[in-house]
């Protein structure tokens, strides 16, 4: 299922990829073809230029989403800072060792239930890379995919239609084992499949999915991250949907205390949709993220993102940064994104960036929005003023927050785990807001 490399180099025309002017460093003076010796005051004045040139370049954001570099190669990414817009609202002091690029080979624990029809399989890196699957977009996921020493794979044949959903349960069994994990999923073409990946335990994880959809496929992929406290898990979606395919992909966020998970939507042929669903709820401490990037290169294709956050307690953050680029080539594109947080208490922090770009004119519609809040006064009024304790009103408004967003996850067992695990986190409410 080959792919337009996405990676954009610098030009090499004397431009950086601002579009801002540059010193050439071609001689201007002697000879033509020949440079002339420098007198020590003037390599001095060089070199402080070139420092200064060279900071400015470092820090100029992208002013594209397009721009955004990916590579296999590690070598291609520098260790962040923290200063960059991928990486500005990441604790990135609490990923030095998924910053380091060395292999552990160390595994999560994996247990599996497989529907009949669906296998699972071993490939090499090189075998994953000759697939043309999206690259790599951070350090993090450069590292995971050369160190995994494999990629798992579960493939969904042509034409099956499961009943029941794939289940992968991930369970790591200690926070000072780093493991590189790796995962392909192939979903024939017309099949239609729910795959759900659990993750639980304890371990420092950097994560690589790929997801290729098959054309007039019908594809749900469900995350839960319900990892133990002093997990770390930095991952990276990528969907790859396929010409009149439909893939729902839905991120839970519960548990960890630092989650960081970016999914990146593709489209291999028109008619294609992307569901992009989320759901988190972080307590004190928690650092909850999620990043989505929605590239529409092909026509007549639609997207849908929603996602949702509850905070509570001090130090409680989530993030949640939502970029879509409609490119030239992406006429009749439909899309939407919508984020909302609502914080329980003080002491919690929300972060939400969307950001929308359009290259033609040609589309069907395109908006997003944001919001972030504490409790609707007025609906606790409502609550309160027909006999129901303020305890119980607030109860009612978070699952209102969350169900419809928890109605449309479409499994039916993760649905209710979910909510479940909204009412134990309620348990843990500290004084409102």
């Amino acid at each position: 299922m080959p792919l337009v490399n996405r990676t954009t180099p610098r030009p090499e025309t004397g431009e950086t990829s601002t579009g801002m002017p540059v010193e050439s460093d071609k001689p201007t003076l002697g000879t033509p073809g020949v440079t002339t010796a420098a007198a020590p005051s003037e390599v001095s004045a060089n070199a402080a230029r070139d420092a200064v040139r060279g900071a400015v370049e470092s820090t100029v954001p992208e002013q594209s989403r397009a721009e955004w570099r990916t590579s296999f190669d590690v070598a291609d990414f520098g260790l962040p800072t923290g200063r960059e817009e991928g990486w500005r609202f990441t604790p990135i002091k609490e990923l030095a060792g998924l910053f380091a690029d060395e292999a552990t080979g160390a595994c999560l624990q994996w247990e599996e239930r497989l529907p009949e029809g669906v296998t699972t399989s071993t490939m090499s890196v090189e075998e994953w890379r000759a697939l043309q699957p999206p690259k790599p977009a951070d350090r993090v996921a450069a590292i995971a995919a050369a160190n995994s020493g494999g990629v798992g794979v579960v493939d969904v044949p042509a034409e099956a239609e499961l009943t029941e959903p794939v289940v992968l349960r991930l369970t790591g069994t200690d926070r000072a084992t780093r493991v590189h994990g790796h995962l392909l999923v192939r979903v024939g073409d017309f099949a239609t499949a729910t795959i759900v990946l659990a993750h639980h335990g304890s371990a420092e994880y950097a994560e690589v999915l790929t997801v290729l959809a098959g054309a007039g496929s019908q594809v749900t992929v469900v995350t839960v991250q319900e990892w133990e406290n002093d997990a770390v898990h930095v991952g990276q979606h990528d969907v790859v949907v396929g010409r009149d395919a439909t893939v729902r992909h839905v991120a839970v966020s519960l548990g960890g205390g630092l989650v960081r998970v970016s999914t990146n939507a593709f489209y291999d042929g028109t008619g294609g949709r992307f569901e992009g669903l989320g759901v988190s709820f972080a307590d004190a401490g928690q650092h909850l993220e999620h990043r989505l990037f929605v590239d529409h290169e092909a026509p007549h294709c639609s997207s849908d993102v929603l996602y949702k956050s509850a905070l509570q307690g001090e130090g409680a953050h989530t993030v949640w940064i939502g970029d879509v680029l409609i490119r030239a080539s992406a006429e009749g594109t439909d899309t939407y994104e919508l984020n909302r947080n609502l914080l329980l208490t003080d002491g919690a922090r929300a972060d939400s960036v969307p950001n929308l770009e359009i290259e033609t004119g040609e589309i069907a519609g395109a908006g997003h929005a944001s919001a972030t809040g504490r409790f609707d006064d007025l609906q606790l009024f409502y609550l309160q003023a027909r006999g129901i304790p303020e305890d119980e009103a607030r109860r009612l408004v978070v699952r209102g927050f969350f169900a419809d967003i928890v109605d449309r996850i479409g499994v039916a067992d993760v649905s209710a785990h979910l909510m479940e695990r909204i009412e134990a986190e309620l348990d843990l409410t500290a004084t409102p807001a």
